[in-house]
């Protein structure tokens, strides 16, 4: 595994086989993955991480995913959607405490209606704060047309998870219907890309029927379509979806919640400048899990700053963590979560990614 590791660092080539290697790895080799990891952490963006506050805009949702909570047939689900007062106030919030950046997330709808609606409430947010907050729109597969509209409304960064990048198992964890087509989500990332989003993307991990060799398919479809982010983490089951019906064959949560580290460390190896998120989900499973992630490669959080009464009604597993948890209380935790992990918050910088960056500084030189 050394000379793999030296070969990739200074090469960049790796190859699906030793991936699955790494995924397998316990150990020792365990061990050199995830110190490698942070090392190149360290090495290419520091040993800062930023805060994104997030605001769970609307539960609402056109989808139906077979291992989504708030998926569009689950008629248990109380439905909401934020008042453009509340989700300004979230901003002002979040500009107060230092956080910078905004990430707006919501169910999947493509409509004309829900494209004015993002726009007004971008335009306003942007007016409330002085522009200071860079903003993250996490809201699905929409129209080029409403995507450029939301760029220039003032989103910097748009992440839409793939989820998986095999289709044959997106067609197993979706709904068979032309509303969830494996080609449509691909052909948005690379939309998002033309249009100058910084562009961000993820898998879980853990899923039924899902293989090592699947999970090392999504790390190199992630590097091939040049992502800024990644937001992945652990499959975590929830009891008012159809995939529920296979718990029984999952891994356990504890190696569930490894692989997801691994996965995490052997990206920040590959995409040494990338941005990666210390998912939710990984609190989920360990109570110090977005910590861990921190120390396997991971650089960016997202506080929870929805308003309480909103947080049970956004539940896309169970067990989701910080559910009656008010904002500030939040901030108080998290700064101690990170300097636990050897890491350091960040406030007043957006923290686009460095790869990003790069991106446009070379663009820019030719």
């Amino acid at each position: 595994m050394k000379n793999s590791i030296n070969r990739i660092i200074h090469t960049g080539t790796i190859s699906r086989e030793e991936i699955v290697r790494w995924l397998r790895s316990r150990g020792e080799e365990r061990a050199a993955l995830l110190s490698l990891a942070g090392q190149v952490k360290r090495e290419q963006v520091g040993n800062k991480v930023y805060l994104r506050g997030l605001v769970e805009y609307s539960n609402r949702c056109a989808k139906n995913c077979l291992y989504c909570g708030i998926r569009g047939g689950n008629s248990r689900v109380r439905r909401y959607t934020m008042s453009d007062e509340e989700v300004v106030a979230a901003a002002r919030y979040a500009r107060d405490a230092g956080y910078a950046s905004l990430v707006i997330q919501g169910g999947e709808i493509a409509s004309p209606a829900r494209s004015r609606e993002i726009t007004r409430l971008l335009e306003k947010i942007n007016e409330a704060t002085g522009g200071s907050l860079g903003i993250t729109l996490s809201l699905g597969e929409q129209s080029r047309q409403t995507l450029d509209a939301w760029k220039r409304a003032g989103a910097r960064r748009y992440l839409l998870r793939v989820e998986t990048s095999n289709p044959d198992l997106y067609a197993r964890i979706h709904p068979a219907n032309t509303r969830h087509d494996f080609k449509a989500r691909v052909d948005t990332l690379r939309q998002l890309r033309d249009l100058g989003y910084q562009v961000g993307t993820g898998c879980m991990i853990g899923l039924p029927f899902q293989s090592l060799d699947d999970l090392a398919g999504d790390l190199l479809f992630f590097r091939e379509i040049d992502v800024d982010m990644i937001g992945m983490g652990p499959y975590v089951e929830h009891d008012e979806t159809p995939l529920y019906r296979y718990r029984g064959t999952l891994l356990p949560p504890a190696e569930r919640l490894d692989l997801a580290l691994k996965m995490i460390a052997i990206a920040r190896v590959m995409m040494k400048d990338i941005n990666i998120v210390a998912t939710t989900a990984m609190q989920a499973l360990d109570k110090i899990g977005r910590e861990k992630a921190l120390r396997a490669g991971a650089n960016i959080v997202m506080p929870n700053i929805t308003p309480v009464k909103y947080r049970a009604g956004y539940l896309l597993y169970r067990g989701k963590p910080c559910v009656d948890e008010e904002a500030a209380r939040c901030k108080a935790c998290l700064d101690a979560r990170v300097r636990l992990a050897g890491d350091e918050v960040v406030y007043g910088e957006w923290g686009d990614s460095r790869h990003f960056a790069m991106k446009t500084r070379n663009i820019n030189q030719t």
